[in-house]
This record gives C-alpha cells, sequence and structure tokens, in this order.
C-alpha cells in the first residue's frame, strides 16, 4: 500500500513539475505560484469546483486577461501616437487585440497543449488559442502584478508584433468598412440574407449586398456572421477604387 501511495505522489509531482517548466519557457520567469496557471489551463467540461462552489476554469481569467491586455496596448499606443485622436486609438487597439491576432498568438505558443480538458482537443473552435492567452495574461497578472504582466505583453505581443505603419493599413472587419464609407457617401445598403438549399451537410447562408439597388457583391458562408463578412469583403475590392481610406 505505501509503495501504491508512493508512485501516485512521485506521479502528481512529476506531472506538476513538467507543467511548471513548460509554463516557465512560455513566461520567461519563475512563477511565484502555478495554482493562477493551472487554473488557465482548465476547461469547463472537467466541471471543477473549489471549496465554496466556485467553477474552477479559464474562463474568469479570461476576462482579466482581456481587460489587463486593452489596458497595456491602450497605454502603449497612447504614448506612441501622440497625434491619434481617440477613435483612431480605438481602431488602432481593436487591430492589436482581434481576435485572429490573438488566436495567432496562442497557436504560436502551443497553448492547447497544456489544457486539461473531458473532451477532445480537436473539438474545440479556432478561438480556444486566443482565450488561453488572455487567460495566461490573467494568470500572470494574479501570480505577478501588473509590472510582470505588462512586461509579458510587452515581450510577446508589441515588440514582435506591433508596427504602427503596418496596422493603420490592415482592415479588421470590410462589413464595419463598408457600412462607414456608405453612411458617409449617404448610400443605402442592405445586406440580404437568406438560407442557402445547396447540397453541403453543413447549413449554408447566401447574402446579397445591395448597394443603392444594386447587388455589387455575393457569398455564402456557415453563418450569418461569416457571409456578411465574405460578402462585405469583395464588395470592397469590386469597389476600392470608390472607397476612400478611412
Amino acid at each position: 500500500m505505501n509503495t501504491i501511495i508512493r508512485n501516485i505522489l512521485s506521479s502528481r509531482s512529476t506531472k506538476n513539475g513538467n507543467f511548471f517548466s513548460k509554463i516557465q519557457k512560455i513566461l520567461g520567469f519563475k512563477p511565484k505560484s502555478i495554482t493562477p496557471y493551472e487554473k488557465a489551463f482548465t476547461h469547463r467540461s472537467l466541471n471543477l469546483k473549489d471549496k465554496k462552489g466556485n467553477a474552477v476554469n479559464y474562463e474568469r481569467l479570461e476576462f482579466l486577461g482581456d481587460a489587463m491586455l486593452s489596458s497595456v496596448i491602450a497605454s502603449y499606443l497612447f504614448k506612441e501616437v501622440p497625434e491619434g485622436n481617440e477613435g483612431y486609438l480605438t481602431k488602432m487597439r481593436a487591430k492589436v487585440v482581434s481576435r485572429k491576432h490573438l488566436n495567432e498568438l496562442g497557436k504560436d505558443l502551443k497553448l492547447i497543449d497544456l489544457v486539461r480538458t473531458n473532451i477532445p482537443k480537436s473539438q474545440f473552435g479556432i478561438n480556444i488559442h486566443g482565450n488561453l492567452f488572455e487567460a495566461l495574461i490573467g494568470a500572470i497578472y494574479l501570480d505577478r502584478g501588473f509590472v510582470y504582466c505588462e512586461r509579458f505583453i510587452y515581450e510577446a505581443v508589441i515588440n514582435p508584433y506591433v508596427d504602427i505603419e503596418s496596422l493603420e493599413g490592415q482592415v479588421i472587419s470590410y462589413k464595419s468598412l463598408l457600412i462607414e464609407w456608405c453612411q458617409k457617401e449617404k448610400n443605402n445598403f442592405n445586406y440580404e440574407i437568406y438560407e442557402d438549399t445547396g447540397k453541403d451537410e453543413m447549413k449554408h447562408f447566401a447574402v446579397k449586398l445591395w448597394i443603392d439597388e444594386k447587388v455589387v457583391a455575393k457569398a455564402r458562408a456557415t453563418s450569418k456572421k461569416k457571409a456578411e463578412e465574405k460578402v462585405s469583403k469583395r464588395a470592397y475590392f469590386a469597389l476600392q477604387s470608390k472607397i476612400n481610406s478611412l
């Protein structure tokens, strides 16, 4: 019996040690407490609860990390672009913390490899990568405070990826861009969406984009939101010569 208990404890110690070393390698510094990081990589499918009955998973840390990331990026842009007005700074921050960018960051760090879950990781959506990245930032804040959190964001996000000139040329949402342009030019527009009755196994939605009673683009996708963005992108490139840079 004693041998069995020692083997179990030894197994847990080895597992925790591997997790600690992987986290330390990602962070670039030694955590004071491993507990926040364990929570940051715990999926809700495990249905874990603490002593008070509160759920133990990464979702609350994701909320905290999102706030910390936005705060640090906002501060950076405020200092780097003194001539930028509120609207400009808001758009630039949105480009840095876009879901697509956060997903890429989470993928690069291979954060999904650390997740504890009761469901196959192959079933996760693409946003799991960005969610884990935000949860990791939240864990850093709880473990080491703002200074370490800010330092990590600079090293993982700002220094390698944030270039003001490049960001200015990026489009986050073609739909938002088209709507803004239409409103500016006083053009009437309408997204006509209908369920596609094609032969695909998965349900698709088709959309026509009307501008001033003329169909300027068509598209289809697996969700209304994706279809609208896809048709907006096609319309943008069709009308690019007419659309002023916003």
